[in-house]
């Protein structure tokens, strides 16, 4: 058995859009299920993510925190945000995220991973990046606005960062997932055996 992710598509009888947001919505669809019956299902349509795991020459991965307010908490992140436009090239996306967030850009880009965020009732998806040979960005400090005006930013070791993952003190999906990917990458083929930056993108289709 091959154990990999595969396409499918179940019929849907009917579909609704009851909410639509600035940035997302949510629908419900009537789905067909195996034995014929049917079952609503309600979910998140979203626009999809970039992630930035940005790692300077002293193994030290650039964070920034955030008020998220849904879970009432601050959370430690990677710089990340929306794919705005659609079909635009996440590796471009990446790039302003790093550049807005953190004022920083990176000489050498890899994909480190895609992950489902919630694929139970969200369809986001979500391209993490590996940028390596950070240096301070030219140019004007992009103007930030909403939570944004409170950031915090920080340079943590990489093994600091899987303590506090695996304390349970770090809850940030696309932090998790990207140090612990880092890690695993190491301890395999190595981070140069990562894919391009213009990898494509299945549940995101793009143009290089």
């Amino acid at each position: 058995m091959t154990i990999k992710d595969t396409p499918e598509e179940w019929e849907i009888r009917s579909s609704e859009t009851p909410f639509r947001g600035a940035k997302t919505s949510v629908r419900t669809d009537e789905v067909v299920m195996p034995d014929g019956s049917t079952a609503r299902r309600d979910y998140q349509v979203h626009p999809g993510s970039v992630a930035i795991l940005a790692l300077d020459d002293d193994d030290r991965v650039l964070l920034i925190k955030q008020y998220r307010h849904p879970v009432r908490q601050k959370l430690w992140e990677i710089p990340a945000g929306l794919l705005d436009v659609p079909g635009e090239n996440p590796l471009h996306a990446a790039q302003r995220e790093l550049y807005e967030e953190a004022h920083v850009k990176a000489e050498d880009w890899r994909v480190l991973t895609d992950v489902y965020t919630t694929p139970g009732g969200c369809d986001e998806s979500v391209r993490i990046f590996l940028a390596r040979g950070l240096s301070e960005a030219q140019g004007e400090r992009f103007a930030a606005e909403h939570e944004e005006t409170d950031l915090q930013h920080a340079r943590v070791l990489v093994d600091e960062l899987v303590q506090g993952v695996l304390a349970g003190e770090l809850h940030n999906n696309c932090l998790v997932v990207g140090v612990l990917s880092l890690v695993a990458a190491r301890g395999g083929a190595g981070l140069d055996a990562l894919r391009p930056a213009e990898a494509p993108w299945p549940a995101r289709p793009f143009e290089a």
